[in-house]
Parts: structure tokens; sequence; C-alpha cells
């Protein structure tokens, strides 16, 4: 009766289940009634018949395999039979022919920012912020431009499978908003940066209004509101160790770019005869509540820093190939015990936020530097895009693999596709040849946002029509 990828009611799951059953005493004369068995627990949704990778400790691939769903935690993971016995669904989803796996976490982007997708091109960091980014945004970034283009990426989002993301921007409780509004878990960063912006004309109202937006979004169920000093060349010491003292009194994430071009090495140590990484621990800015962003040019002493702190890591190869920032290390972040997430950084510089091409260009990368095949395995940036990008953002315990008692962050890949068969190793497969556009389904903390592609809690043709007129805001100010 179900096909593929359609959402089954509890009703018609229930009939199903009553005509695979033998008959009772009233079907046919002289028959005893069957004992009964023991009680089903129940579940609110159970996505049964596709290949699991649940990317969990003993990594398992159960094909078929089916997933649970009680409200917003995973109850059960096992294979169609188990399940099928365990739990009474009142939903089902049929992911016959389909790869189900935890949500991809986008561990560094600013969502927004999408909005200047494309604006100058082919240039360093610095002239590209400089000369692009930074005057755009000074005539255009105001609480609408960044709800608008906050849907937008939350959206694209949707569409390819990334379920949480972090992110630095401006006007951040906007940024809120439109994570709840979308159904998507975000750690979000209001940004600190020394000169006027925006939303702050000081780095001290930046603070103050990472406090208001800390209190308001305090305990929600999706949005970790965090404190993202820009990095240490955009900011004084006394900035950086106040933006150090908020996250720490607040229990809060603190965000920040880190050692993503050699200039800014270079300039550290000219100017404080230290590395950046060095300069931040030596001003007490580094700990488990921190996440680096890019981390290309640390060197081992910098590595053996970051893994004592047990900060984590955010690498972002497509934003650090498009600037030419160069490669980061991460053979050597694993080996020293570092946490390292996969991010998209900012559609502006990457262009997309599509975390496949994110994993897929991770693993070629660090392959062709190191001259070795075996550097990254597939296997590797799986878990970057989704246990260890769990780790590195504080959320091991809750997300990142599809175990009972997590949280219910799930997606489903359609493996049918041409570009996808055969389907001799479903992890490589994800990870070398699937794109965003597979995903049939996104689910977060139990909640199905999109399904068989259609988006659900977004209206996807009053965000497109708002970025659009955004647009014309865009090009008006770089005119």
């Amino acid at each position: 009766m179900t096909t593929r990828g359609r959402l089954l009611s509890g009703l018609a799951t229930a009939v199903l289940l009553l005509a695979g059953c033998g008959r009772s005493s009233t079907d046919t004369a002289g028959a005893s009634t069957p004992a009964a068995g023991p009680a089903k627990a129940q579940a609110s949704l159970v996505i049964t018949g596709g290949t699991v990778v649940t990317v969990d400790d003993e990594r398992r691939i159960l094909s078929p395999g089916a997933v649970a769903i009680d409200g917003t935690d995973i109850v059960g993971v096992g294979t169609p039979e188990d399940i099928a016995a365990r739990f009474a669904p009142r939903e089902t989803i049929d992911a016959t022919g389909q790869v189900v796996m935890p949500g991809l976490i986008n561990t560094h982007t600013h969502a927004a920012m999408v909005l200047f997708r494309g604006l100058g091109n082919d240039l360093n960091l610095q002239d590209w912020l400089t000369k692009y980014i930074f005057p755009a945004e000074g005539k255009t970034v105001a609480p609408d431009f960044v709800r608008a283009g906050t849907r937008l990426a939350a959206l694209e989002m949707i569409l390819g499978g990334t379920t949480t993301f972090v992110d630095m921007y401006y006007f951040e409780e906007e940024v809120g908003k439109a994570t709840r509004e979308a159904g998507l878990r975000g750690v979000l960063g209001q940004t600190v940066i020394q000169f006027p912006v925006g939303d702050a004309k000081t780095p001290e109202e930046a603070l103050a209004r990472t406090r208001t937006f800390a209190t308001a979004f305090r305990g929600d169920a999706l949005v970790t509101p965090a404190v993202a000093p820009h990095s240490m060349y955009t900011l004084s010491a006394e900035t950086l160790q106040a933006a150090d003292r908020l996250a720490r009194e607040m229990r809060i994430p603190l965000l920040i770019h880190l050692e993503e071009t050699k200039t800014e090495r270079d300039d550290s140590m000219k100017a404080h005869g230290q590395s950046p990484t060095a300069y931040l621990a030596k001003l007490g800015v580094l700990g488990p509540h921190v996440l680096g962003a890019h981390g290309v040019w640390l060197g081992p002493d910098d590595i053996r820093l970051a893994a004592q702190a047990r900060m984590g890591i955010s690498h972002n190869p497509e934003s650090n190939m498009k600037l030419a920032s160069g490669t980061a290390p991460i053979a050597d972040y694993v080996a020293a015990g570092v946490s390292v997430g996969l991010g998209t950084d900012g559609a502006a510089s990457n262009n997309d936020l599509d975390m496949f091409e994110a994993m897929r260009q991770a693993a070629f990368l660090q392959k062709v530097v190191r001259v070795d095949p075996t550097a990254a395995p597939a296997s590797l940036v799986l878990e970057m895009a989704t246990r260890r990008g769990a780790a590195a953002i504080g959320m091991a315990d809750r997300i990142g693999q599809l175990t009972p008692g997590r949280r219910a962050d799930v997606i489903i890949v359609d493996t049918t596709h041409p570009h996808l068969q055969p389907m001799f190793d479903p992890v490589a497969q994800v990870v070398y040849a699937a794109k965003g556009s597979d995903v049939r389904t996104t689910i977060v903390n139990g909640r199905v946002l999109m399904h068989d592609r259609v988006v659900k809690t977004l209206p996807s043709a009053e965000v497109l029509a708002e970025a659009r007129v955004m647009a014309e805001r865009v090009n008006a100010a770089i005119r």
C-alpha cells in the first residue's frame, strides 16, 4: 500500500499490519484467539526500508534499516522487523531506495550573506572584504535585510539536508526569528567588530546587543545564542577579553575567525611576536566554548594549544580555495584530538551552502595537497559533517548521529538517480557523488521540514520574492 517516500497515516499503517496478521477466532470457526504480544511503544514517526547510516560509535550501516522517532528524539534504530515489532507509529515514511542518515551540520556560515552571492569574485580575502563586502554591508544591512537573507539561506539549507548551522552576523535576533520559523537548529553568534556597523557603532554596543540576544533566546529548543568576536585582527585585546568574559558568564559559545590567511598570521607575528592562536591563548580567549573558523595556518604549537584548550575548528574548504587562503591541516587536527567540523562559509565566498559539495571538496583537497589518496577518507569527512561537527560546537550528546536518545535530526537521500548507481559503499557514495538536490526529506527535532522536496515551513515563493527586492538594494549600493 505504501509508495516510496510517502507519509502514511497511523490508520493506513494499522491496516497494513492487520493484513499481515493471522486471523482471529471470529474469522475461522474453531480457531483459538492468539496470545497477545508485548505492548508496543508509541512513536510519532518511523522511517523504514532505507539504508541507515548511523555514524554512531559502531559506524553501523543497516540495509535495510529503520529509525523510530517519538517527539523530538530518536527512540529506536534497527532492522525494519525489529522496529515494527517494538513501535506503533502514528506516521511512517517508506525510505526504500534511499539513504537515511544524520542531518548535516554546517559549522561556519554567514547566512544572510546569501544576498551578496556572486559579489566580488576572484579576489583575495582582504581585497574582497575591504573593497566589496564591508562597503556593501555598510549601505544595506538592516533588520529586514538580515531577515530576508536568513530565510533564503534557510530555504537553501533545508533543501540541501543541513539541519544545524553556525552563524556569525549582525542583527542576530532576526537570524534567530527566521531560524525558528524555518525549524532549523542554529548556533547564532552576534558579531562584535571594532568599527561601526549596521547594528552597533562600538564594540561595547555590540556586546550589549549580544547580552540582550542571549537572554531572549536562553533555553530555546532550536537556537543557541553565541558571541562572535570577528577576529583578532579586527578587535582590540580588551574587546576580545570582554567577549570571552561574556561567553563564560552566560555560558554561551564564542565564535571567531582564526588564522584564515597567511597575511593574518604574518601580521600577528609582526605586531605581537606570536601567532594569532598563541596571542588568543595569552589573552585567555581559548577554551572548550570556542569555535575557530577556518584554522588554515595553525602550526604544530598552535594545534597543541587548540587541543589543550579543547576548542573546536571549522574547516571551510571551498571558501578557502576560492579566496586562495590555503588548506587547513585536517589530519594534524584529527591526530591531535581536536574536534573538527565542516562548513561552507557564507555564500558570498563559496558561493553556495551545499554541504554535500563541501564534503566532496574537503576530501579531494586533502588528498591532493598531501599527495596521499588515503588522506581524509570518506568516513572521516562524513563524520566532520555530522558527529565531529557536533563535538566541535559542544553538542556531541545531542546531535550528529542516529542513536536512541539523540535529537531526531535526520535526512533522507534519494539514491535512485543515475549518478548514485550502483551503490557498493553508501558512505563513499554520499561523500563523493551525492548532491544537496538529492535530499528528499529533512527532519529537525522530530519535525518534518521538507518531504519529497516540498518545504513545509517556509513559503518558497515569498522568500524568493523578498530576496529579489533585497538584491535591488545591493545593486543600488554598489553602483
